[in-house]
């Protein structure tokens, strides 16, 4: 198990990418924080993990809201003592073109999506300092690498959150601590269910593998970077898209 003992963290656990994460994880052997605002959704992944073997906790975390951030690291540094890895998963999209998109729109999505990551590693920074160790993820996308049409918002907080993962590599290397991001291509999550059928296979033709990518092949690439396989692996920015930008 590549990741047996380390506790880690995963923000937006309890559906989607991030709940194929945390299952991941906690399968690798990680004590896994579920941490997610849905709190029936959080127990029912913990409840999984649980059943299945593993070690898990959940809180519910409002990645906007530095108050429930804190109350849940003090939470996880008293039951277990350390913070290995963190993933900033937490996202949203509120989508429009420029001249429709509202102000309301744009600073929920940079909230959340951005602020929210600053938020969540600021809250743990200190206490990977502290052990000389650490592993920070956060979650980008291919939009955050080439744009999209209707996304100035979420574009604009994916691509800034690759910047801060190429500050963090430079700024805690030295202290052990490797920072890295992923940028999902086309995933199968319940984000695309507004989406109508005839566009989803739109999609699928511009993949060169002609597929949605499934939640664990995300989930698989967090696990390769939080574990000892990638120790030298710092700053880098690893799409994971089946080729969709080609």
């Amino acid at each position: 198990m590549r990741l047996k003992g380390k506790v880690s963290i995963i923000t937006g656990a309890a559906k989607g990418i991030g709940q194929a994460t945390a299952l991941k994880f906690a399968k690798e052997g990680a004590k896994v924080i579920v941490c997610d605002i849905d709190m029936t959704a959080v127990n029912e992944t913990v409840d999984q993990i649980i059943v299945n073997g593993g070690e898990a906790v959940g809180f519910r975390v409002d990645v906007t809201d530095k108050e429930s951030i804190a109350a849940m690291v003090e939470s996880v540094v008293n039951k277990y003592g350390r913070i290995d890895t963190l993933v900033n998963n937490a996202g949203i999209v509120m989508d429009a073109q420029l001249k429709k998109m509202s102000e309301d729109q744009f600073d929920r999505v940079i909230d959340i999506n951005l602020k929210g990551t600053y938020n969540c590693t600021k809250a743990v920074v200190d206490i990977m300092l502290e052990q000389n160790s650490g592993c920070i993820l956060n979650a980008s996308s291919i939009v955050g690498l080439y744009g999209n049409f209707g996304q100035t918002n979420y574009s604009a907080s994916k691509f800034a959150v690759i910047g801060m993962v190429k500050t963090w590599a430079r700024e805690l290397g030295k202290k052990g601590i490797r920072s890295n991001a992923v940028c999902p291509g086309f995933i199968s999550t319940s984000i695309l269910n507004s989406i109508p059928r005839k566009v989803i296979d739109a999609i699928e033709q511009r993949v060169p593998l002609g597929r949605l990518g499934k939640p664990e092949e995300i989930a698989n690439t967090y696990a390769f970077l939080a574990s000892d396989e990638a120790s030298y692996i710092n700053g880098a920015v690893i799409e994971v898209s089946g080729g969709a930008t080609l």
